[in-house]
C-alpha cells in the first residue's frame, strides 16, 4: 500500500466530497491540484503514485532540478509542463517506461486509471496468483472461509501499540522520544519553524505561478 497523505486531507467518494485545496509534498502534486478547482482526487493520486514509483526506481524525484532541488517555483513548472527523464544509466523495461508515460499525463481525463494500471503489462510481470484482481474478488467474498474482518477492538488495539514509542535509553532526536526535554523542546521548535517556511514558501510559489498565467489546463 501507498501512504499519499494523512487523513486529515482525506475526501469521501461516496459523498462526492471532491478536493479542491492546493495540498501536498511539490514533488509529488500533480498538474491539477494547482488549478485551485475542484479535481479528482483518485486520479491526483494515480499521478503521485507514478512520481513513488519512479523514485523506487531511480532514486530521484522526477520533476525536481537535481541541482536546484530546494527551488518550488522550477519544480512546479516542470510538473506543469511534464518536463521529466529517466536517466540513460537506469534500466527501466519498455512496459514500465509505457506505464510511466501513461501517468504523467497533464490532462486528468486522459491519464490512465487505477482500474487500467491494475490490466497494465507492467504490473501483472510476476503478480503472485492471489493478488490477481480474480483472486481478490474471491477472497473478499463474505462467505469465504478463508476471509475474516477485523473488529473494532482489534483495529483500536493496533491502532494503540502503533502510539506507543519503543523502548529507548538514549533520545531518538525528531521524534520527541527520551527523557531530555529541553533537548526535545528544541528541536521540536525548530521542525515547526523550518515546516513553515517551507509551506510559506510553497504557497507563495504557487500563487506566482497562478499570477503569471505559466498554468494552463490543457
Amino acid at each position: 500500500n501507498t501512504k499519499i497523505c494523512d487523513f486529515g486531507y482525506s475526501k469521501s467518494s461516496l459523498l462526492h466530497s471532491r478536493p479542491k485545496s492546493t495540498v501536498g509534498t511539490p514533488a509529488y502534486i500533480a498538474p491539477e491540484v494547482l488549478s485551485r478547482r475542484e479535481y479528482d482526487g483518485k486520479m491526483a493520486d494515480v499521478w503521485s503514485c507514478g512520481v513513488t514509483l519512479c523514485v523506487m526506481l531511480v532514486g530521484a524525484y522526477p520533476f525536481e532540478d537535481q541541482d536546484d532541488p530546494r527551488n518550488f517555483r522550477k519544480t512546479i513548472q516542470r510538473i506543469m509542463a511534464v518536463q521529466y527523464k529517466i536517466p540513460d544509466y537506469v534500466h527501466i523495461s519498455q512496459d514500465c517506461r509505457d506505464l510511466l508515460s501513461r501517468i504523467f499525463v497533464s490532462n486528468p481525463s486522459r491519464r490512465i486509471s487505477l482500474k487500467e494500471i491494475k490490466s497494465h503489462p507492467w504490473f501483472l510481470k510476476n503478480l503472485p496468483r492471489e493478488l490477481t484482481e480474480s483472486a481478490q474478488t474471491i477472497y473478499y467474498q463474505r462467505d469465504n472461509p478463508s476471509f475474516s474482518v477485523q473488529s473494532v477492538e482489534e483495529i483500536m488495539k493496533i491502532v494503540g501499540e502503533a502510539r506507543n514509542p519503543p523502548p529507548s535509553s538514549t533520545t531518538v532526536k525528531g521524534f520527541k522520544w527520551g527523557t531530555e526535554e529541553d533537548d526535545e523542546e528544541g528541536d521540536g521548535e525548530l521542525e515547526e519553524e523550518e515546516v513553515e517556511e517551507e509551506d510559506d514558501e510553497y504557497d507563495k510559489r504557487v500563487k506566482e505561478v497562478h499570477a503569471s498565467g505559466e498554468y494552463l489546463r490543457t
